[in-house]
C-alpha cells in the first residue's frame, strides 16, 4: 500500500474522535448545528476555517465541522446580526485564546477582550462568537454553548429540560440547560423580549435526534406545535423538522446530519 494512502486512511480514522457530535442524552438529543443566513458563503468559509473548522458536505449541504457542532451557512439576506436576537452569540472552548486570536486579528475582525482567557469576535454578517480558554480540551477548539437573552431564563431552562432532556445547571451568573458533550444553552435575563431568530444571521439552532418521527410524536403529545413535519431535506441524507420555542428561537430537528464516512 502506498504511503499516501496509509496517511489518508489514518486521517479519516482519526477524524471522528475529535469532530463527531456528542452521544445523545436519554431523550435521544444532542446539539447538531448552528444554521447561518449569510450574504457571502465564501466569507463565512474563510472565517470558520480560520477558526479551525473542517469544510465538509452532507449531500449538497455545506457545513463547517467542529467537535460537537456543525456550522451550516445558507446564502440569503439576513435582517441583522446575532446581537438583538434571542441567540445573542454562541461560544467555543479553545486551548489558547491568544493563539486563536492571531489570524482573526490579522484578518481585521472586531475583537472584544476583557481578560486573557475570554474574547468575543464579530465575524461576517455580524455573527458574534465567544472564545473561552480551556487548556484541558483534547483539540484546539470545541463547541461550548449557545447563549440566549430571554426575559424569563428559568422558564426557558425548564422548557428545554422537559422537551429536550437537558439538565438544569448554573455557570457563574448564567442559568443553563446542559446537553451532552459539555455543551450548554446559556441563559441571560433580558429586560425586554429580543427579536426572534428566524431571518437573522443565526436563523436557527439544530438538535440531532436518534429517531425523529418518534421524537416529534413525543413533542406533540407534550403540547409542542411543529412548524414543519418530518421530511427529507433536498439533496442531503438528512431528515428534518422545524419548530419555534415559545420565546422565538427557531429550531431544526435533524436525523443524520453527520456525513457518512
Amino acid at each position: 500500500m502506498k504511503l499516501t494512502t496509509i496517511v489518508a486512511l489514518a486521517a479519516i480514522a482519526a477524524t471522528p474522535a475529535l469532530a463527531q457530535l456528542a452521544a445523545p442524552n436519554a431523550a435521544g438529543v444532542s446539539l447538531g448545528h448552528i444554521h447561518l443566513l449569510v450574504h457571502d458563503v465564501n466569507a463565512q468559509r474563510q472565517f470558520w476555517i480560520m477558526l479551525g473548522g473542517k469544510d465538509i458536505k452532507n449531500g449538497q449541504r455545506e457545513m463547517f465541522q467542529f467537535p460537537g457542532v456543525f456550522i451550516a451557512p445558507l446564502k440569503g439576506e439576513p435582517a441583522g446580526g446575532t446581537v438583538g436576537s434571542n441567540v445573542n452569540h454562541f461560544g467555543f472552548h479553545v486551548q489558547s485564546v491568544a493563539d486563536t486570536l492571531v489570524p482573526i486579528r490579522n484578518a481585521g475582525f472586531k475583537i472584544e477582550q476583557n481578560n486573557p482567557q475570554q474574547a468575543f469576535v464579530t465575524g461576517p454578517d455580524d455573527v458574534r462568537v465567544e472564545l473561552l480558554e480551556d487548556k484541558t480540551i483534547p483539540g484546539p477548539i470545541a463547541m461550548h454553548h449557545v447563549h440566549m437573552f430571554v426575559t424569563s431564563p428559568l422558564d426557558v431552562q425548564a422548557w428545554y429540560v422537559k422537551n429536550f432532556g437537558a439538565v438544569a445547571g448554573k455557570r457563574g451568573a448564567f442559568d443553563t440547560a446542559n446537553l451532552p458533550g459539555g455543551v450548554e444553552i446559556s441563559l441571560s435575563k433580558a429586560d425586554a423580549a429580543q427579536v426572534p431568530t428566524k431571518g437573522r444571521a443565526v436563523d436557527h439552532i439544530g438538535f440531532e435526534v436518534k429517531n425523529l418521527d418518534a421524537f416529534v410524536k413525543k413533542l406533540e403529545a407534550q403540547g409542542v406545535k411543529l412548524d414543519d413535519q418530518p421530511h427529507m431535506a433536498p439533496n442531503t441524507n438528512v431528515k428534518i423538522a422545524f419548530l419555534t420555542d415559545p420565546w422565538g428561537t427557531y429550531i431544526e430537528l435533524t436525523q443524520g446530519i453527520s456525513p457518512q464516512i
